[in-house]
């Protein structure tokens, strides 16, 4: 399905609903083809058949298509028609979400576009400048790198995007829900004037994404690419479900929530007491949570409703007879901690989000025994539930601190003269921390701290923000207070 996504004040492409058809390998130009000989490839897959036409073309595109799905070769093929190899120059940015994806795509780039005399350079955090800044003056074509270390590139002047003429945004949902948001627009102050064809990829499209799209595709509408029925289209809610062990069910979710990083969600439980416990439990985590059932007295239910209102609160904690009545925009997620007692109930909940043209995510948490009440509910409501792998401990440990380290460089860029000379009378301190294996642990503990503090502590909204973008705002480095009674947003 192809759509087209209008912008506001804006003149409109050129044919603007212009549908182009599906491409097979040998219809391919013989540089492309030539490319995905060496790929190994024998035919093209559906997101590539579908997108290379437009993509080709030059349009403004919103391409949904998950890892896997062969994206990478849909945006990296068009390059070499798009650039010229003779330009020592960087004609192309992709944005990437973590280190292992920029990699991923730098390597897949040698391989499709290295021969035709394009060079490729990824540009991440946690490593030296050095070698990178040798390949970009060296006259890099193609720069993937995440959007942190890119403007580090780009305040040093070791990076100009003058003379860009391609610039494609990578799992653009993940890279918003690691807070890159800020990054995104300060990199965007470096664009060209003119026009620059662009493409953003994204497994679902909820309203914060599209928005994000319309900031950063100039010339009038985008089109929207979706590829089959198995796949999330704008206006639709994603089911999903986590097998979670039945002990082990309240660290499960903390789990999910760091991986998912809702922008803001409900959480749904059966009984107050379930409510009560699984409130507590976020709190204790850090996470900006508060609950509400049927026996909170008046100004309690005022108070944390008043946070509901004001967008302040980003996940709500409540039962089904305790949320009746309440509507919360731009809510992107729905978790059910526990199966509804009765299957209608889910469909009641899961319709929460979803709403106004945006996409959500309905989450289900089951162990072994609820699963007889997932299957009732998939077969009365027709409803395909996808499931997803629980992740574990070294993987939430492994993106938390690409999370981490994406919010420090943040946070060090902003500093003055002034501060980063303050700063360096505890470089040797930090030097002997880190030499010191029994003195870790002040070091992890500042870091979480610093973590909770610029990810999961309140804050007030921002106009025109996507609500990604104001989950990832640095804190501002203040003590915070005693969590979920009365406390003030941050500034």
């Amino acid at each position: 399905m192809v759509r087209t996504v209008p912008k506001t004040a804006a003149p409109p492409l050129d044919p603007p609903n212009a549908l182009l058809p599906e491409l097979t390998l040998e219809e391919l130009p013989p540089a492309l083809q030539a490319a995905a000989a060496r790929a190994g490839w024998t035919s093209l897959m559906p997101v590539q058949a579908r997108a290379l036409p437009y993509l080709l073309a030059g349009r403004g595109m919103l391409i949904q298509a998950r890892t896997g799905s062969g994206k990478t070769g849909a945006f990296l093929l068009p390059l070499l028609e798009r650039l010229d190899p003779r330009a020592a120059r960087t004609q192309a940015l992709i944005l990437v979400p973590t280190r292992e994806l920029a990699r991923q795509v730098w390597q897949e780039a040698e391989v499709l576009c290295g021969a035709a005399g394009l060079r490729t350079v990824a540009v991440y955090g946690g490593v030296g400048y050095g070698p990178q800044i040798e390949a970009l003056t060296g006259g890099a074509h193609i720069v993937v790198g995440t959007p942190g270390r890119v403007l580090d590139h780009l305040l040093k002047r070791t990076l100009t995007l003058e003379h860009l003429t391609q610039l494609i945004f990578d799992e653009a949902d993940r890279m918003l829900s690691m807070g890159f948001y800020p990054d995104m627009k300060r990199v965007q102050r470096y664009l060209p004037a003119r026009p620059v064809s662009t493409s953003m990829f994204s497994a679902t499209f909820p309203s914060y994404v599209l928005r994000t799209a319309e900031e950063f595709i100039r010339g009038g509408q985008a089109q929207f690419l979706s590829l089959s029925q198995d796949h999330v289209h704008v206006t639709d809610t994603e089911h999903v479900f986590y097998t979670v062990p039945a002990l082990d069910k309240d660290r499960s979710l903390v789990r999910i929530l760091e991986v998912e990083n809702p922008a803001s969600a409900m959480i749904f439980c059966n009984t107050k007491v379930k409510v009560e416990y699984v409130t507590v439990v976020l709190q204790r985590f850090g996470y900006d949570a508060d609950g509400l059932t049927a026996d909170l007295s008046q100004p309690e239910r005022e108070r944390v409703l008043e946070r509901v209102r004001q967008g302040r609160l980003k996940l709500l904690v409540a039962t089904d007879v305790a949320a009746r009545g309440l509507d919360i925009p731009d809510l992107s997620h729905v978790i059910q901690y526990e199966p509804p007692e009765d299957p209608e109930g889910y469909v009641h909940r899961a319709g929460r989000t979803g709403r106004a043209g945006a996409a959500g995510v309905a989450i289900l948490l089951i162990s072994g025994v609820e699963r007889f009440d997932l299957d009732r509910i998939a077969k009365r409501y027709s409803i395909p539930f996808a499931e997803r792998p629980l992740p574990s401990e070294a993987e939430v440990e492994a993106l938390v601190a690409q999370r981490a380290v994406a919010l420090l460089e943040a946070r060090l860029r902003d500093r003055d003269k002034l501060q980063t000379e303050r700063s360096r009378r505890f470089v040797p301190l930090a030097r002997s921390l880190a030499e010191n294996e029994d003195e870790l642990a002040l070091i992890a503990m500042l870091l979480d701290d610093y973590y909770q503090q610029s990810l999961h502590a309140p804050v007030a909204p921002l106009a025109g923000a996507a609500p990604e973008a104001r989950a990832g705002r640095p804190a501002s480095g203040r003590a915070s207070a005693p969590r979920g009674r009365g406390r003030r947003p941050r500034r």
